[in-house]
């Protein structure tokens, strides 16, 4: 049931990335618990691990259900550049699309700016949080919850609108190699992201949004069109029925079908 972490460690080929794990059985939030440790200096590439939470979160303040010895939740701590802080929510998804793909074959994809979806349904998501300083970033927290052996139809609230790696593949997955090949993929595409490399177009090539009329709320404003595009940092370029272009940095989005 629980995680073994001696086999994380062994599948694990990161330079920083999860060299520090703090494991907990059961707490309230990763993210507060890594909040704490950056507060107090932790280095980065620090990984808190939950098996359960009590009070998980995500994005928006909403719930994430978090029941025990199923799934991944985990929050990385680092203290990026301020130029590079925008390139957390492209990395993220695309790690935990790429992690999926290598160990169970399943093609996720991605619902702008950061959920992870397999057939429709949300199987994972994402939560950065940072802190701030003037033009420099004292800490970020990329919080990661994954649904991988959840039994999701055991949770009627989101049954309609989730899934896991487990109802998609028809079978459990071991945990402890998705969360190592996940760490991987996030340290790879990071320092990846910082050279130059072209992170962003395989990102954008597993957007699900774009090309399709949404609904984006943002910063208590609300705007129809269709996603057009995204820019070098991420944002979305939403076409509004005016003809003029919306670039929103994140928000809420909704897909619409083509006749609302």
């Amino acid at each position: 049931m629980w995680l073994n972490l001696s086999l994380v460690e062994s599948l694990l080929s990161t330079d920083f990335v999860g060299r520090r794990l703090i494991y907990l059985t059961s707490t309230v939030s990763t993210q507060d618990i890594a909040r704490r440790e950056a507060e107090e200096g932790a280095a980065a590439g620090t990984v808190v691990l939950a098996e359960e939470q009590t009070a998980g979160r995500g994005r928006f303040g909403r719930t994430w259900v978090s029941p025990a010895g199923t799934n991944l939740y985990f929050t990385l701590i680092l203290q990026p550049p301020l130029s590079r802080l925008r390139s957390l929510s492209i990395v993220a998804p695309l790690a935990v699309a790429r992690a999926v793909r290598a160990v169970s074959g399943l093609d996720a994809r991605i619902k702008w700016p950061n959920d992870v979806l397999l057939g429709g349904r949300k199987f994972a998501g994402v939560l950065i949080e940072t802190e701030v300083a003037g033009d420099a970033v004292r800490y970020a927290l990329i919080g990661i919850g994954v649904n991988v052996n959840f039994d999701v139809i055991a949770a009627p609230d989101i049954a309609a609108i989730a899934t896991s790696l487990k109802q998609e593949a028809g079978q459990d997955l071991p945990r402890e190699e998705l969360l190592a090949r996940l760490l991987n993929e996030f340290e790879r595409l990071y320092e990846d992201s910082a050279s130059g490399a072209n992170v962003l177009d395989e990102w954008k090539a597993r957007l699900e949004t774009l090309g399709r009329p949404v609904s984006v709320s943002f910063r208590d404003q609300a705007y129809e069109g269709v996603a057009e595009d995204v820019d070098r940092d991420g944002s979305l370029l939403l076409r509004l029925a005016d003809g003029s272009l919306v670039t929103l940095e994140a928000g809420e989005v909704s897909l619409r079908s083509p006749a609302g």
